[in-house]
């Protein structure tokens, strides 16, 4: 597992819109204050390298997402996953279904102490998963 990083207060991610985007062990993340609730995703969308950082919040069914400014795909801030709305072409008047792409963008754990923002990479396991988002994110091989 991998260890936890202090990466700068919450008055300050707070006090600069809730947002802050930052390098932490040579990976480009950012990182959400969003409610009570600290998110952090790698920075680029795992799709074409867009701005994710840079992206609205939106709210769906069940689901708070980032959105990429690029190509407007949609991504969940608690695990990464890819959502759309997928419609029938058969049946035009049916209404659209939120579907899932599956996790596509890396998220890492963010954990509060008093003030203190710390995060733990999700890449410290050596068995971790390979995502889509790691092509954009990660530290040059």
């Amino acid at each position: 597992m991998s260890e936890s990083i202090l990466v700068g207060q919450l008055s300050e991610i707070i006090r600069v819109g809730g947002r802050k985007r930052l390098t932490v062990r040579g990976r480009d993340i950012f990182i959400i204050a969003r409610g009570s609730e600290l998110f952090a995703l790698d920075s680029f969308c795992y799709h074409a390298g867009g701005p994710l950082h840079m992206g609205d919040i939106e709210e769906m069914p069940g689901y708070t997402c980032v959105v990429c400014p690029w190509h407007r795909y949609k991504i969940t801030l608690r695990s990464g996953e890819g959502l759309y709305h997928s419609i029938d072409p058969h049946n035009l008047s049916k209404p659209p279904v939120l579907c899932s792409k599956g996790v596509k963008q890396r998220t890492h754990l963010v954990t509060l102490e008093g003030d203190d923002v710390y995060v733990t990479l999700s890449t410290g396991d050596p068995a971790h998963t390979k995502l889509e988002s790691d092509q954009y994110n990660s530290p040059a091989s």
